[in-house]
């Protein structure tokens, strides 16, 4: 060991946090805002055991939604993070009722990293447990059940699982899409629960969704594509198609890549310079 060793920091599996929950909110209406952290306060939400952070769009949008809620991921100290719509008011549950869930997901399922109140659990079946703005109640019965997205209205993100969204995506819609892919990808899962809230939108399909869209299509085409990875002692396929897979790792087909590389693509292609990639 190093002597006079002091300055290291010898971490225990023992990991502590300030608040027990972080609630995240991007303000354009503060009159909305405040509404909604004083249904927070009614519900337990009290600042000795949380934290609010909000980032003010109310005169200018200083930041959109993937930039500004990734910051609230780096900075947040609560051991849970609620990531919520300011439209939202909370009536039926409490903060006692969201660590009862917690604790029940805990044995459910250790890996979850997202729960909400609504999302996608296949291609065909919602899970929608939310009141609208007209007071119509959505209760889904058979909670909680797995999902492949949520709703952006109110997130509860675990701070251990170090999720961050897209930084090559960017606007105010499918960021609850993107940070169901990511956690997906880094091994954790997402669920819908039984928190009853209500959300005064019922959503927008407006140019700015349809672009957001578009746009994460495009980035996940690109991010999931099949390739070619090559190690410092080990070259292989990687793809989701089973017959991609297959045929992406024969000797010869690998072969034929690597010469396709030495006289096509040299190392000098990849050299970075002032002017970007070459």
């Amino acid at each position: 060991m190093i002597k006079n060793n002091n300055f290291i920091k010898v971490l225990s599996d023992e990991v502590t946090h300030p608040f027990r929950f972080s609630i995240c909110t991007l303000v354009s209406k503060p009159d909305e805002y405040r509404e909604m952290v004083e249904s927070f306060l009614t519900a337990g939400f009290n600042p000795r055991l949380c934290e609010y952070l909000c980032i003010d769009n109310s005169s200018s949008n200083c930041y959109e939604a993937f930039s500004g809620i990734n910051r609230f991921l780096r900075e947040a100290k609560g051991k849970y993070l609620i990531i919520c719509h300011q439209d939202i008011v909370l009536h039926d549950s409490n903060i006692n009722d969201l660590n009862s869930l917690i604790e029940q997901m805990d044995s459910i399922d250790s890996k979850w990293a997202i729960l909400s109140n609504a999302g996608g659990i296949n291609f065909k079946y919602l899970a929608m447990h939310v009141t609208q703005k007209s007071g119509k109640q959505l209760f889904e019965h058979f909670l909680p059940l797995k999902a492949s997205t949520v709703d952006e209205n109110f997130i509860v993100v675990k701070k251990e699982a170090n999720l961050a969204l897209s930084d090559n995506l960017s606007g105010f819609h499918m960021y609850g899409t993107d940070i169901c892919l990511v956690a997906d990808i880094l091994g954790y899962t997402a669920y819908i629960i039984d928190f009853n809230l209500t959300h005064k939108s019922d959503g927008n399909v407006d140019k700015h969704f349809l672009k957001n869209r578009n746009d994460l299509m495009r980035k996940y085409r690109k991010a999931l594509r099949g390739r070619f990875v090559s190690t410092t002692i080990t070259r292989f396929y990687l793809s989701g198609n089973r017959l991609a897979y297959f045929l992406g790792n024969l000797p010869v087909v690998m072969f034929f890549v690597r010469q396709y590389y030495k006289y096509f693509r040299s190392k000098s292609n990849y050299h970075q310079t002032n002017q970007g990639v070459e």
